[in-house]
Formats: structure tokens, sequence, C-alpha cells
């Protein structure tokens, strides 16, 4: 099994402290920032009212909830059969199929929907283009009609190698996508903006090195083409920050007004025992429209960090402030201001509230600290925080090689502040297993729907944490359910992709097996349901049932 965990990718680093004030100089904030707080606060507090259309990022919205409110999806469907001697499907002889499009042979990322674009990260195991050929991770930008290639980014291995950026994982992290613009972390550890139209409309700059970046570095450049990705501006977090990330660099970059926040995957190296950047940051903010950086944060992550570093940040108004939530490689739950504060080690993003997820008996034993990776002990944050209501909803969990253990699922107050490990428990689940998972919580009935890596799929009141059901799926799961339409989709380990009803009693609707692993969460879109494998993306739709609704 590959060293990577998904939520869910050089020498040693250095402390971004050291850097001289012209390298800090880009984190000064700009003069109307606070003023801007207003638009801000507007801007995530609509994120909630999420309609259906397009899935843009990672949850949907900034709260990142796996729910969407897509009616007329598929409870049903098949992909069909694969044509003799080849890996491509015979789409007519599927079940509610729309298109499939052949990916790499692993595929992680899940896929964001948004102007008649599907984007999706994959490896370049299945090339588009002759010019490229070998490992590189790959994203891909499809047509939403009909799954036909309109560009894509072709990103070279780091040379470090699988310490930093594991061989064939391709792209881990899910794009976002805002207006003409693309913000992707690549699995070289960089984050980067894209235009949606790729280089087919010219190169709109001002980055002009596309073909040299696709090469690598020290290497002859491509030429670029039509069919290639424009890139408008990189931030290399290695290189700027002095991060050490370990294995892979994923996270979906969350934007909050011109301000985009990004975990920097920063972590352990070979050793498993030594973090070489552990004063470097955690999560960033960085300029949407340039990709300078505006602010580190100042919780100090670096020195407990357990392994690496995973999760992606969300976002909430609480007490009519904006906050950046995060789930830190240390097993916090994190709350920071999203308004950059001015110190004399450059600008920050202030703590404001903080939650160790990992209760005291999963850290000591008979008066013994129990060490990582124990079955039995402590856990990073590896799922996305979803904002719901004034609460923060996360699981533990660890890098799938370390197998099964205890975990946890914790409802958070995100209207306290300081240390809240005692006062900001609303409630727990420690029935969970290890998990990657983010949760599902649908907003017409108050059901919560998570799986956990051990396979389960489980159904809780979101208010309360009472357990009403429980499925074996019995496989692991890495990815997260969607709640949408009343159902519930998720798929797992051995290819099984199950729906079942999003309800107090348990009921499963449809199985189905997609000849893959399915490492991904599903995403609903404009009527069709993404879903994807390790080898292929399908997109489903019942087409009588949208018929229906718009009568």
């Amino acid at each position: 099994m590959q060293r990577v965990v998904i939520t869910a990718g050089s020498a040693a680093g250095h402390s971004p402290l050291c850097r001289g004030p012209a390298a800090r100089g880009a984190a000064a904030a700009s003069p109307g920032r606070c003023r801007r707080l207003g638009a801000v606060v507007l801007l995530i507090g609509a994120a909630w009212t999420l309609s259906a259309g397009d899935w843009p990022q990672w949850g949907g919205s900034a709260h990142r909830n796996m729910y969407s409110p897509e009616r007329g999806l598929p409870a049903g469907f098949s992909p069909g059969t694969i044509n003799p001697g080849t890996e491509e499907y015979d789409v007519t002889s599927g079940r509610n199929t729309r298109w499939i499009v052949k990916l790499g042979t692993q595929s992680y990322g899940n896929c964001t929907v948004s102007g008649g674009r599907v984007f999706v990260g994959t490896n370049n195991d299945h090339p588009r283009d002759p010019r490229h050929s070998g490992d590189r991770s790959i994203l891909l930008c499809l047509d939403e009609a009909t799954g036909e290639l309109v560009w894509q980014l072709v990103i070279p291995k780091r040379a470090s190698g699988q310490v930093n950026d594991w061989e064939y994982l391709g792209l881990l992290s899910s794009p976002t996508v805002e207006g003409d613009r693309v913000y992707v972390v690549t699995s070289r550890c960089e984050v980067m903006c894209l235009d949606t139209k790729g280089l087919a409309d010219g190169n709109d700059g001002p980055y002009t090195l596309e073909g040299q970046y696709a090469a690598g570095p020290g290497k002859p450049p491509i030429a670029p083409g039509p069919k290639d990705a424009d890139i408008l501006w990189v931030y290399d977090m290695m290189d700027e920050l002095g991060v050490f990330p370990h294995n892979a660099s994923n996270g979906a970059v969350l934007l909050v007004g011109d301000t985009l926040f990004t975990s920097t995957a920063n972590g352990h190296d070979w050793t498993h025992a030594n973090v070489p950047a552990p004063f470097a940051p955690s999560l960033v903010a960085l300029d949407k429209r340039t990709g300078q950086l505006v602010a580190e944060d100042d919780a100090r992550i670096g020195p407990r960090i357990f392994h690496g570093q995973w999760s992606s940040p969300s976002s909430g108004v609480v007490n009519g402030r904006p906050l950046v939530f995060f789930g830190g490689g240390d097993g916090f739950l994190y709350a920071f201001e999203t308004a950059p504060v001015k110190t004399a080690d450059g600008n920050r993003l202030k703590t404001v509230w903080k939650f160790d997820c990992n209760p005291p008996e999963y850290k000591t034993r008979n008066g013994r600290p129990i060490k990582y990776p124990d079955a039995e002990g402590p856990s990073e944050v590896n799922a996305t925080p979803v904002f719901y209501r004034n609460r923060v909803y996360a699981s533990i969990g660890q890098d799938p090689e370390y197998g099964e253990g205890v975990g946890r699922l914790v409802c958070v107050d995100a209207t306290k502040t300081g240390d809240i490990t005692g006062s900001g428990l609303v409630w727990d689940f420690k029935g969970l297993q290890r998990s990657m998972s983010t949760v599902s919580i649908d907003p017409a009935t108050g059901l919560l729907f998570v799986a956990d890596f051990s396979g389960y799929v489980r159904c809780l009141e979101a208010d309360t944490g009472r357990v009403h059901w429980t499925h074996d799926m019995k496989a692991h799961v890495w990815g997260s359910t969607l709640v949408a339409d009343g159902r519930a989709y998720v798929g797992d380990e051995d290819g099984d992709f199950v729906v079942l009803a999003a309800t107090r009693d348990l009921k499963v609707l449809s199985e189905v097996n997609l000849d893959a692993p399915v490492y991904s969460t599903p995403v609903a879109a404009n009527g069709v349901l993404y879903v994807g494998s390790q080898t292929h993306l399908f997109a489903f739709r019942d087409a009588a049932a949208l018929r229906k609704l718009n009568r």
C-alpha cells in the first residue's frame, strides 16, 4: 500500500522566521484588508446557502460539508462492460451512465465542477500527449458535457523522490475554482493559479515558463500547445517557506475573499522520527491575485507533528467574524483569524482556539506514553473540519499504511476561545475507528454520516452524536460520504460503491462494483453524480428523474 493519506502531497527546511525583511515584505497586509472584512463575512455566510449547480471546491462550499442540494440523482447505476482488450467501457451497455473517462493508474483526488469544466487529478500512466512520458502528476480539465479533454497540467516529480513526492501517486489536491481561475496544490508542494481556459486562447501571463515547468528543472523546455495549462503564478512552499512535505502534498485550497488558505504539508523525514523544518508554518495565507505570502499561522505546530499534515482548511462566521478551521498534524483542531496580525516576526494568523482531539487514554497507558503510531494511541487530523451551525466536526486517523486503530469523532463549540479542550466539547464518539473521512450533514434532517478506515459507515444525530445505524462496507474506506437527494453515497477499497438511504433507518438502495478501488469522494453537480476510481472517472445521471423534476 502506498504511504499517503487522502482526506482528505529536498533538503531540510529552515524556519521562515529567519528570512530577511525583503522576503517577508510580501506578507504585509494591504491597507484595505481590514476594511474588506465586512464583505468577507458576507461571502462566508453566503457559503452555507448552497444551491444546486456547480461543485467548485472540495466540500462544495467553504464550510466543507459533504452535502449537495442536487435532486434527480440516480439511486442506482452501472458503468457497463469493458471493451475486450482495452480499458475503455462501452457506455451504451451501462445504466444511468452519461460518460466515462480513462484516468491514470492511481487517482486519489476529488474532482470539482465549475463553468462547464470538470477538474480531476491523476497520474500519467495513461498519457494524453506523447511529449510528456514517464512519472508525472496530472491535472485534467474535461468538458462537463462530454468528458473530452480540454487541457492538462503536467507536473514533473521532485528530484528528492518518495520522501517528498511518492512515485506514481499523481495529483492529490482537489482544485478550487473561482470564475476563470483554478487554484491547486501540486505534488511538488506548490500552490498554483491556472486559467480555466488553458493555453487555447493564448498565454495570459505574467507567468510564461509553462514549457520549462512541464519539462522539469534543468531539462530542455517542451513547447506548450493549446491542450496545455496556462499557469498564471506559482508559489513553491518548499523554496519559500522551507517546509518538508512527507511523501505527498495535498489539501484543497480555501478561498476567503481575496485570500487563499492552504496547508503546507510540513512533516517528518524518511526516519519518521525527525521534523526537518520544525519552525516552518503549517497553514499559510496567500494573495489570490499574485500568489504573494500574506501571513503564516502562529500555532507553531511543527515540533509536535506526529507524521505529516494532509488536512484541508475550512471556514465559517462565528459571532460575526470569519474564522479558518484547520486540522493539525499534532492532533489538534485550530481556529484562526482570517485577517493577519502584524508581529515582529511578520504577519501571523492569530489562534482563536485550539482543541486536542486525542483523549488522555489515547496518550498514556499504565502511566507510560503510548507512542505513535500504536493502534491504541494518538492520531492526527487528516479529515477536513466541517463547520455547521457554530460547531466544528472532525475525526482523527493516520496514514493507511499504519492500519486500523482507535479513532474519535468530535463535535466542538466554535464560539469558544483559548484552549477549549475541556470546555469546547459538545459530544464525541469513540466508537469510530481511525478515519480519514470528512463528515456529511444533511441540513434537512440533521443527520450526520461518516465512514472510518475499517469500513464502517455510520449515521448519527449531528446535534447529539446519537448513533442510529452502522453499515459494514467489508473493505477499507479512504474517501468520504456524500449526502444528496436523500441518499448517502460512498465507495471502498474493493471498488464497491454503495448508495444508502439518508434516513434514521438503515436501507441499502443499490451497490455496484467499479472494477478498481475507490479512494476518492463522490461529487454531485448539475444533476450528475461523479465517482472517481483509481482508473476511471464516471459521470452518472438519471435522465428520467431529471425530466420529471423539470416538468
